[in-house]
């Protein structure tokens, strides 16, 4: 018998007894509007910045709907082709990164979202280590979650490191996946097919040691999410 295997043993022999499982008789917090409830988490719980992506021209506020056949900010009908509209997005989502991260250089992303912006390919890269130095992350985001203000990443990516090296962490987020509580999350199909994915909720700190706080202790010192 190995000695990891030896230890498995000791481990069940004294193991407590189970103990009944308590009933699960409340009521999951819910809420009436769940993205204008999700920016203001994500913002002032998990000081994260939470941004419409329509906010770039200058036409919406929070919690506003896009419309499918928004008025631009010159007042012209929005009647762009998919592909044209595909660019737009693309340039929006630029302008964001630009205004947010003016100082970065080294931006990493394997989304086509993210084309007019990400200098790199980090699935090009070979060893995870090479990521070390790259200023802003863009990752998309399964869905968010309201209770606490975290998203939810699946990896969609080569290497896990892509959540935890960089500076700063973008996430793009459709509005529509926003679900009110942890229970709600657990429910969903998609929550089960992954092979690794971290919830992200503002960016990495802890006051664990002399009760001082350090931002970026063990992930991004900034996180910014996107609702598309």
């Amino acid at each position: 018998m190995s000695s990891k295997e030896t230890i498995f043993e000791a481990l069940k022999a004294n193991s407590p007894a189970p103990v009944e499982r308590g009933p699960l008789d409340f009521t999951p917090m819910t809420f009436s509007d769940p993205l204008a409830e999700f920016r203001e988490r994500a913002v002032k719980a998990a000081a994260a910045r939470c941004i419409l992506i329509e906010e770039e021209d200058g036409t919406a506020s929070a919690g506003t709907e896009p419309s499918a056949n928004r008025t631009t900010s010159s007042g012209d009908s929005d009647d762009r082709t998919p592909e044209e509209d595909k660019s737009s997005i693309q340039e929006r989502i630029a302008s964001i990164v630009r205004r947010t991260y003016p100082e970065a250089r080294r931006i990493a992303s394997n989304l086509p979202e993210a084309a007019s912006c990400a200098t790199f390919n980090p699935d090009e890269l070979e060893d995870p280590r090479d990521l070390a130095g790259t200023d802003v992350a863009m990752v998309r985001g399964a869905f968010g979650v309201v209770e606490n203000g975290a998203v939810w990443i699946p990896r969609a990516f080569r290497h896990k490191a892509m959540l935890f090296i960089p500076e700063a962490l973008v996430i793009l987020l459709d509005r529509k996946q926003i679900v009110s509580n942890m229970h709600e999350t657990y429910a969903r199909k998609d929550f089960d097919t992954y092979d690794f994915g971290s919830f992200i909720a503002g960016p990495s700190k802890t006051a664990d040691i002399e009760q001082a706080l350090v931002i970026g202790a063990h992930g991004p010192r900034d996180v910014s999410v996107i609702l598309l």
